[in-house]
């Protein structure tokens, strides 16, 4: 018999720690100070909110920049290779609602992860976008934000049709060093504020 192996040892933390509940219960530490108006329920506050131990709480939450009005994070349940999550750290849930400000380091943001994947992941393409209420498909519609997943040529294939699986090529760690490395090493070293007007 010649089975195939789809080898993911980075599962075994997320069926260990019984699910995505678990799996994340175990990475939370209470935050030093949660934003204004934050929704204490919502993963996106909590990650926007600050911590004592600032670098190593942004490991933890996948945050792989911060700005004054805007961060980015890795989807903890990426579509692809490297998905991140680009929203306000205002907890707001209407396009409408967002300020001048925070609309243009979002946008600024996205265009600053677009060139980081494409320079170090060499990525073909890019699926952009933002789910705008639940019937829209936004699973925390009370807190906006854009999806950035990169895309390869002939980045699809059988398993998500026939084995309802995605294959992600790189753990959530591995990608969360590339891409803070990258965005680092742009600043030396350190993480400069976003410049709102170069998209």
């Amino acid at each position: 018999m010649n089975d195939e192996r789809l080898w993911a040892p980075w599962r075994m933390e997320y069926v260990s720690a019984g699910g995505a509940k678990g799996a994340d219960a175990e990475q939370f530490v209470e935050p030093t100070a949660w934003r204004d108006g934050a929704d204490r329920g919502c993963f996106l506050c909590r990650a926007a909110a600050s911590y004592e131990a600032k670098a190593v709480q942004d490991r933890r939450l996948l945050v792989i920049e911060r700005g004054d009005q805007a961060f980015a994070l890795l989807n903890r349940y990426p579509y692809n290779n490297g998905h991140a999550l680009v929203a306000p750290l205002r907890h707001v849930g209407e396009f409408e609602e967002l300020s001048s400000a925070e609309h243009a380091e979002c946008i600024a943001l996205i265009g600053r992860l677009i060139r980081v994947f494409r320079g170090r992941m060499n990525a073909d393409g890019f699926n952009v976008g933002l789910n705008l209420g639940a019937a829209a498909g936004a699973g925390v519609p009370g807190h906006l934000h854009w999806h950035v997943v990169p895309r390869w040529s002939g980045d699809h294939n059988f398993m998500p049709v026939v084995g309802s699986t995605r294959v992600i090529p790189q753990s959530l760690e591995a990608v969360w060093e590339l891409i803070t490395d990258d965005l680092r090493s742009a600043h030396g070293h350190a993480k400069a504020p976003l410049k709102t007007s170069v998209i």
